[in-house]
């Protein structure tokens, strides 16, 4: 199955904004469910990493110094190993796909 990728750099930069958002929704969630149930437990390793790198590609966006490359983005590790983990895993993977290959244009 080809993974969509964004059809314009308004679409992508929307992705990524709707990353941030859903990062910051998963911290909330996690930190009401330890209220509720009672629970002193961290939150999921991988968040706080997750949550700096889409930062950091969001921050590059604004300042004007993102571009596209070749290689996987450096969150893409940790989709690898906690996919089942990561409700926005496909938001995560169009991400990357534009990243890697661009944006989907026609000729």
């Amino acid at each position: 199955m080809a993974v969509q990728r964004a059809r314009s750099a308004e679409e992508y930069a929307g992705w990524v904004e709707q990353a941030k958002f859903e990062v910051e929704d998963m911290r909330a969630c996690v930190m009401y469910d330890q209220e509720e149930i009672g629970e002193s437990g961290r939150f999921p390793a991988f968040l706080e990493p997750l949550s700096e790198m889409i930062e950091s590609i969001y921050q590059s966006m604004c300042s004007g110094e993102y571009s596209f490359g070749r290689e996987d983005l450096p969150f893409v590790e940790i989709l690898d190993r906690h996919a089942n983990d990561i409700p926005f895993y496909l938001l995560l993977t169009q991400i990357n796909e534009t990243h890697r290959y661009g944006l989907d244009v026609d000729e």
